[in-house]
């Protein structure tokens, strides 16, 4: 996060979205999980607050949470080291046994643009992005991670972009998503996509495929409203 906020690119961007679980890594394995999942109301969390406090945008990652005896698949707002507030993924696929369900679609407002947070599968059910929209937010963040199994990662490489249209045609906003792209023990590949999609679900900016990278889009406040 903080070689993306060093990158010319995001001189001047008032938000960073980054993949989901993209700070511990997405394993949904038993041992990576009580290794690796942070409460986000103790010290550790706050080091790590500390240390992304100098970064200027607003950032909204993923993080594997723990709640208790409870693991989340959640994505946290972070504002100048400080938490804002936090999304948890409430739609699973069946990998995903291990996390429970949120049940809230927070929204939060930057520079006048209400936003809310739907993680990776969450796109695929209306009801998801209808939560965010009904509270007037105009745009949707995506933290995704499809790294797939090859065969899967071929079906799915033009259905993401397609369901997202879907979304977007439903509710009107903009959605902006980040995603994990890249080969992995020969099995796996992610091909994204990390892309911005404008209210009318035309692609506005991608990142090339198999290319790590970042895209900026400047979308402005509704001043109707």
């Amino acid at each position: 996060m903080e070689a993306f906020a060093r990158q010319p690119r995001a001189s001047g961007v008032d938000l960073l979205l980054f993949p989901e679980c993209f700070l511990q890594g997405y394993l949904v394995e038993s041992e990576h999980l009580s290794r690796y999942a942070l409460d986000l109301t103790t010290t550790s969390f706050q080091k790590i607050l500390d240390r992304l406090s100098p970064i200027r945008p607003t950032l909204v990652f993923g993080v594997i949470e723990q709640c208790g005896a409870a693991y989340f698949n959640t994505a946290v707002v972070v504002r100048h080291g400080v938490l804002e507030g936090f999304y948890r993924k409430t739609h699973l696929v069946p990998g995903e046994r291990l996390f429970q369900a949120g049940d809230a679609y927070p929204t939060f407002n930057l520079n006048g643009v209400t936003c809310g947070i739907n993680i990776c599968y969450d796109t695929n059910f209306p009801e998801a992005a209808n939560a965010v929209a009904e509270q007037g937010a105009r745009v949707l963040l995506v933290p995704s991670q499809n790294m797939m199994k090859l065969q899967a990662a071929e079906t799915w490489k033009c259905r993401h972009h397609a369901i997202r249209a879907e979304r977007v045609r439903e509710t009107g906003m903009w959605l902006v998503s980040a995603d994990v792209t890249g080969a992995r023990d020969g099995s796996r590949i992610g091909y994204g996509p990390t892309s911005v999609m404008n209210p009318h679900a035309g692609v506005v900016a991608q990142v090339p495929t198999m290319t790590v990278g970042m895209v900026v889009a400047e979308i402005w406040p509704d001043l109707s409203n």
